[in-house]
């Protein structure tokens, strides 16, 4: 019998109207949906009108476990597909080890994208978008909070964060005290929602902007300005590196500009002086 194919489907974020005809065709084509929470996804398929598929739930607490036996399912023949309580599977939630078992076993895994509340945060936040990480959600305390909060701190790209609506306000204010008040940040509420709000200002301002944390909560992050502006040893070492990765000059030039700071036609200019001490030696 010829193996299965786990489907990794994206479901909405919040509007259950934000469900695509192909996710739609993907959950009513298959024999068995891993979930979250069976109840939750129960009412999206009724939303969609989908009737069927058997559910079974894949959580943080049993997904190791359950990958296995979803593996077992795909090895029989039997169609799957993974979706989560919103958004893109394992991203923030159960997923990476079900996938991580299905590649494994060399098992088809092919992907329906859709919502992520990280994407939809950062393309709607007003931030530089080109180059971003996406750090989940932090560490609630201890030793593993502060390391994170300080490369945080150096972080020069757009950061991308989770937080539950009770540990908002603190988060905001470690953040504030490890990167400054001045970093730009925007707070997204409840996207998609009756009650979208995105709060877009200062960290030191943050805080008392947000009032009563309710619902859930993406904070986009501003990256760390230089703290003094880069020498050309500096630049050079950017380019380097970026082509080292496989990036065209031009390319390379355009990065280490937005990275560092420093206008474009000097990086450039350092490119090709570089190239030609290169050539000469």
């Amino acid at each position: 019998m010829a193996a299965g194919r786990l489907t990794v489907v994206a479901t909405p974020i919040g509007n259950l109207d934000d469900i695509s005809p192909r996710a739609i065709e993907a959950l009513r084509g298959v024999d068995v949906i891993a979930c979250e929470d069976t109840r939750h996804t129960g009412r999206l398929l009724a939303h969609v009108g989908i009737r069927g598929p058997k559910l079974v739930s894949v959580r943080d607490a049993n997904e190791a476990r359950m990958a296995h036996e979803i593996v077992k399912l795909l090895r029989d023949g039997k169609n799957v597909a993974l979706v989560s309580d919103a958004g893109t599977p394992a991203v923030s939630d159960p997923g990476y080890k079900v996938v991580a078992a299905a590649t494994g076993a060399l098992v088809e895994v092919t992907t329906v994208p859709g919502p992520s509340a990280a994407l939809a945060a950062l393309t709607i936040s007003g931030l530089p978008t080109a180059r971003f990480v996406f750090e989940g959600f932090m560490p609630r305390k201890g030793g593993e909070r502060t390391r994170r909060l300080a490369a945080l701190a150096t972080e020069r790209r757009t950061i991308i964060l989770y937080e539950a609506p009770h540990r908002l306000l603190v988060t905001l204010a470690d953040l504030e005290t490890a990167c400054s008040g001045e970093r730009v940040v925007a707070v997204a509420r409840e996207l998609t929602k009756l009650h979208e709000e995105v709060w877009r200002g200062q960290l030191k301002h943050a805080v008392a902007a947000v009032g009563e944390p309710r619902g859930e909560y993406v904070i986009v992050l501003g990256g760390a300005l230089p703290t003094e502006p880069p020498d050309d040893d500096e630049i050079v070492d950017a380019l380097v590196a970026h082509q080292a990765a496989g990036e065209d000059r031009k390319s390379a030039v355009a990065a280490v500009a937005g990275e560092l700071g420093v206008p474009r036609r000097r990086v450039y200019a350092l490119s090709v002086s570089s190239r030609e001490h290169d050539e000469q030696t």
